[in-house]
C-alpha cells in the first residue's frame, strides 16, 4: 500500500524543500531536447503511418525503442533481433530519441495512437526522466511511475482490449555503482507494483544485461545505455515469450 500511495501522491505534486511543485512527468509537452534527428518530422511520419494501420504490436518509448528498427524508419541498431522478436507481425515503432514520459503523453494527445487497437503495446520509457537539463528537471522514481501510469491509462482509454507490457527501465552506467543504478532500481520496484495492481505484464531485463559483478558488457550495450543487436536479442526473447501467452 505504501508503494502505491507514493505513486498516487506523485500524480499530483513533487515535494521539494517543503514546497509542492507540479509533477512534470505527467504534464504533456512536445520536444524538449535537441537530438540527432527531427523530432517533429518523426511525429508527422508517425501520424501518416497510423492512418489506416492495423498493427498487432505498437512499441512506445524513447531512443532505446527508436533505435531498434521497424516503421516508421529510423536508426536500425538491432535488425536481427527485430526479426527474431516480431517475424511477420505488423509492428509500429513509436520510439523517439530523448523522450520523457511527458513527451509521450503529448504525442498520444496529438494523434499518434488514434484509431489503433493493437493486441499489445510494449512501453519502454522513463530513463530520460532521470536526467535533469536546462529544459526539464530530473523526476523522482515515484513521479516517473506516475507518468508511466498516465500513459497506460490513456492507452487503455483509446484501446481497452490492448494488453500493455511494461518494460523495466534498463540498467545504465557501465559499473554497478553508477549513480543511475539505484534510481533505476527504485523506479522498477514501483513500476512492478503498479503493473501488478493493474494486471499488466511486467518484464525486467536488467539481470540479463549485466555480468556477475553488475557490469554492463559492451557487447550487449555499447554505450552502457543503448542495446546492441545482441542486447536487443535479449529483449526479443522476452517479448516472444510474452506474446506466446496470448497469441
Amino acid at each position: 500500500m505504501r508503494t502505491l500511495l507514493l505513486v498516487i501522491l506523485a500524480w499530483t505534486v513533487h515535494l521539494c524543500g517543503g514546497e509542492a511543485t507540479t509533477n512534470t512527468a505527467i504534464v504533456p509537452v512536445p520536444k524538449l531536447e535537441q537530438d540527432g534527428y527531427d523530432w517533429y518530422a518523426r511525429h508527422e511520419a508517425v501520424l501518416k503511418a497510423v492512418q489506416g494501420a492495423d498493427p498487432e504490436v505498437v512499441m512506445i518509448g524513447d531512443s532505446i525503442t527508436h533505435f531498434w528498427g521497424g516503421d516508421p524508419p529510423g536508426p536500425n541498431h538491432g535488425p536481427e533481433a527485430w526479426k527474431a522478436a516480431f517475424a511477420d507481425r505488423r509492428v509500429l515503432n513509436l520510439g523517439f530519441g530523448w523522450d520523457r514520459t511527458q513527451n509521450v503523453l503529448w504525442r498520444l494527445d496529438h494523434g499518434e495512437f488514434t484509431g489503433l487497437h493493437p493486441h499489445w503495446v510494449v512501453l519502454m520509457i522513463g530513463t530520460n526522466n532521470l536526467t535533469g537539463t536546462a529544459n526539464a528537471r530530473e523526476n523522482t522514481p515515484a513521479e516517473i511511475v506516475a507518468g508511466i501510469a498516465a500513459i497506460s491509462r490513456q492507452i487503455g482509454a483509446l484501446s481497452p482490449k490492448t494488453r500493455i507490457v511494461h518494460m523495466a527501465v534498463l540498467p545504465r552506467g557501465r559499473k554497478a555503482d553508477d549513480p543511475f543504478r539505484a534510481k533505476i532500481a527504485s523506479v522498477n520496484r514501483l513500476l512492478a507494483a503498479y503493473a501488478a495492481q493493474e494486471h499488466h505484464a511486467f518484464i525486467d531485463l536488467g539481470a540479463q544485461l549485466v555480468d556477475a559483478a553488475g557490469t554492463i558488457p559492451a557487447e550487449l550495450m555499447g554505450d552502457a545505455c543503448h542495446p546492441t543487436d545482441k542486447g536487443y536479442a535479449v529483449w526479443a526473447a522476452a517479448l516472444r515469450a510474452e506474446f506466446a501467452k496470448s497469441p
